[in-house]
């Protein structure tokens, strides 16, 4: 299963596989009727997981700031912006920053939610920032995290994820928002 080197999986259609190879399907999970991503097998394997940050990198040159959306995108975009040498931003679920914060609502697939960013000590205005998610669904999170990112004065260049559920119509949601996907379902 294990390849020598990243570059025998750089190919965009090599990529995808790997990744859809690495993906575990969880049936009724979180909620029945949703099938869930996990990304674990994926993250694990040192050679998938730098060809996917390989590919990130190669998205987001000549950005100010990576943003990660948590949990799983927020570890992405970290080990992205190590090989840019940017920060990273975490936007967070809601409740996990002390105040005061800017705060997005949304709907997700399986109910509603919240994300946060911190409101003190953080200036993006003017900032170019490419968000970085795991898997785009619906387009509840990464149109949110567009928002909140647009409140904050930043300018979202663009987003990445690895894996977009295409029969979801997440893209079309957070249109015009350009989206890049490492891996279509």
């Amino acid at each position: 299963m294990g390849f020598d080197a990243v570059t025998d999986i750089r190919e965009d259609a090599a990529l995808a596989d790997r990744i859809a190879s690495l993906t575990r399907d969880v049936a009724n999970f979180p909620k029945r009727g949703v099938q869930f991503k996990d990304l674990t097998p994926l993250f694990a394997d040192r050679t998938a997981m730098n060809a996917v940050i390989d590919a990130l990198v190669d998205l987001s040159a000549g950005v100010g700031l990576v943003a990660g959306i948590e949990s799983r995108g927020s570890l992405v975009a970290a080990a992205v912006a190590a090989r840019l040498g940017t920060g990273v931003l975490s936007i967070r679920k809601e409740g996990k920053l002390p105040p005061p914060v800017l705060r997005e609502a949304y709907e997700r697939e399986y109910g509603p939610a919240a994300i946060e960013i911190p409101a003190d000590g953080l200036d993006l205005r003017g900032t170019s920032i490419m968000i970085i998610d795991d898997v785009l669904a619906t387009g509840g999170t990464l149109g949110a995290a567009n928002r909140l990112l647009e409140r904050a004065r930043a300018h979202v260049t663009g987003a990445a994820v690895l894996v977009e559920i295409t029969a979801l119509g997440g893209r079309e949601a957070v249109a015009p928002l350009p989206v890049e996907s490492l891996s279509r379902v």
